[in-house]
């Protein structure tokens, strides 16, 4: 988890357009360096709820596809806000749940803004620990999507929800 934090941070200060703020070479950077220690699959099934197990194979696709696509811009836009700085990761200890397969471990990046805690929240797989769920500013992203995603559920079922990204999306493309 800490190679792919800071990993993903000194790629896109090592590079030109990223560093300028190019968010395009950013979310590549991102989805180069940190998606691989990613298992947002898991997050958007935690994220949609009990609608996740009544969607079909291409639902779920969908839904995945677009809510990682969501996440990844989000991640790349948090990112853009320290390339002109001198930004420095501290990591605490992990947090290992009773099970030995979730943890959480929490950062402090230093920077000329302050001191900013984030939170990952991971779980053991086989192919090694992987990211599931972020707390930024006090608030776990799985948290403030179910909240959002239920809307959308409420009011339009899955396709309302895939539709909701995929148009969201849309609007906020780099």
């Amino acid at each position: 988890m800490k190679s792919a934090v800071q990993g993903t941070v000194e790629a896109m200060k090592a590079d030109p357009q990223a560093r300028g703020g190019d968010m395009n070479k950013i979310t590549a950077v991102v989805e180069s360096h940190f998606v691989p220690a990613t298992n947002f699959q898991r997050t958007t099934r935690i994220a949609v709820g009990n609608a996740w197990k009544t969607a079909t194979p291409d639902q779920q696709k969908q839904l995945y596809e677009q809510f990682q696509l969501l996440l990844v811009r989000t991640y790349a836009s948090s990112l853009s806000q320290l390339r002109g700085q001198d930004v420095k990761f501290r990591f605490l200890p992990a947090n290992v749940g009773a099970s030995g397969n979730d943890a959480v471990v929490t950062s402090h990046v230093l920077s000329s803004g302050g001191d900013d805690q984030i939170d990952y929240r991971l779980e053991k797989t086989p192919s090694g620990w992987k990211i599931y769920d972020i707390n930024m500013l006090g608030a776990w992203l799985i948290q403030v999507y179910q909240t959002q995603f239920q809307e959308q559920l409420s009011k339009g079922g899955i396709d309302g929800l895939i539709k909701f990204l995929t148009e969201h999306n849309a609007r906020n493309a780099a």
